[in-house]
């Protein structure tokens, strides 16, 4: 098994070899930005059994998601999953790669990922529960208390009501 990582001006002039770009961050990140001809294999559908079509094993295959975090932290999945073919993990994730000045394909009638609007929601309810408890009546500070128990049992379980109903939201909807 054949491991590296790599820098983005290095992934550049790789890609420009022939490499298949991998981007494993949830679909909705991808729909909203990517680097020109990558292709969407989620991370999560990896670790549900997902598997890459159509590539060769003397294709290099380089996986990619925001920071770099996730494809350190799955890379020896990410390494099976391409097996025999070599791998390569961009440094930085996509943030390097806009940093490095390379171009990506933005599309910002899409709406914000899921999970950046589960923050902002969950966000907005604390603080709304908490203005409200102290200007209104004790009883609101409930609905911070709700919200921290929900986050709670999402990190736990990795069942996100919050996620679901924001998913079926009309600015969701594809």
């Amino acid at each position: 098994m054949s491991l590296t990582s790599a820098l983005p001006k290095e992934i550049q002039q790789i890609n420009q070899q022939g490499a298949l770009i991998v981007d494993i961050r949830e679909r909705d990140e991808f729909r909203r930005e990517h680097i020109p001809d990558a292709i969407s294999l989620p991370l999560s559908e990896i670790q549900a059994g997902a598997k890459l079509a159509g590539s060769s094993p003397a294709q290099p295959m380089i996986f990619h998601c925001q920071a770099g975090s996730r494809t350190r932290q799955n890379a020896d999945a990410l390494a099976r999953l391409a097996e025999p073919a070599r791998v390569i993990l961009m440094d930085g994730g996509i943030n390097a790669w806009k940093q490095a000045g390379l171009p990506t394909v933005k599309v910002s009638k899409q709406p914000l990922p899921l999970m950046r609007q589960v923050q902002i929601a969950a966000g907005s309810l604390i603080l709304a529960g908490v203005i409200a408890g102290y200007s209104i009546s004790p009883g609101f500070f409930l609905l911070p208390a709700f919200v921290g128990a929900g986050l709670t049992f999402a990190g736990i379980s990795g069942w996100c009501g919050m996620a679901i109903l924001l998913e079926k939201m009309p600015w969701n909807r594809r």
